[in-house]
């Protein structure tokens, strides 16, 4: 199992529109093949600041999602409220 974390700015003044957009899409992410969850922190400190989420089997798995109509629809919900690209990586457990 791994997890992907995406370090996303959001626009200002987008903050709800982006989160509205993310709730939209979650049911797309907890469908697809190899997810195994999909969560969405705001940053206390930068309010305009998140961080999503989401367990998948493998790369592979996330990679398969990026490459899927599910992913286009993730991205017209919410890339027009993204300041810059997120900034994203895969974690494995380490303990």
């Amino acid at each position: 199992m791994v997890t992907e974390f995406a370090d996303i700015q959001v626009k200002a003044g987008m903050e709800q529109e982006f989160i509205d957009g993310a709730g939209r899409s979650k049911p797309k992410f907890l469908a697809f093949p190899g997810c195994h969850g999909m969560d969405l922190q705001r940053m206390i400190e930068d309010p305009r600041r998140f961080m999503l989420i989401v367990q998948w089997d493998s790369v592979a798995a996330h990679e398969s999602f990026r490459a899927s109509p599910d992913f286009s629809e993730w991205r017209k919900n919410v890339g027009h409220t993204f300041e810059k690209p997120p900034y994203m990586m895969h974690g494995e457990p380490a303990l």
